[in-house]
């Protein structure tokens, strides 16, 4: 599996590629410079049940790290996973 982020002027998404078919995406909207917010995670339902949702959010989470961002999970999915992993709270606004 890959994963590659596309990131356009007010917004941009995480996908997840295995053998060029897309199995999951996360997309979330700048706030500003600082800080995004996370608004949906979809996993193709061929791979549902194989982490891909949560390689997702790791992956926004790393790159909030890395760029000193502050992240705000309105997805369900994102809150609960960032929630439930302590080395992920700290990226939230």
């Amino acid at each position: 599996m890959k994963i590659e982020q596309i990131d356009e002027v007010t917004k941009g998404f995480f996908q997840v590629l295995e053998d060029e078919a897309q199995a999951g995406k996360i997309e979330y909207t700048w706030a500003g410079k600082n800080k995004f917010i996370i608004d949906h995670t979809e996993v193709d339902p061929e791979f549902k049940g194989k982490g891909v949702g949560k390689k997702m959010v790791k992956a926004t989470v790393d790159f909030a790290k890395e760029n000193k961002l502050k992240v705000i999970p309105l997805c369900p999915f994102a809150k609960s996973v960032i929630e439930k992993t302590p080395e992920f709270q700290e990226v939230l606004a």
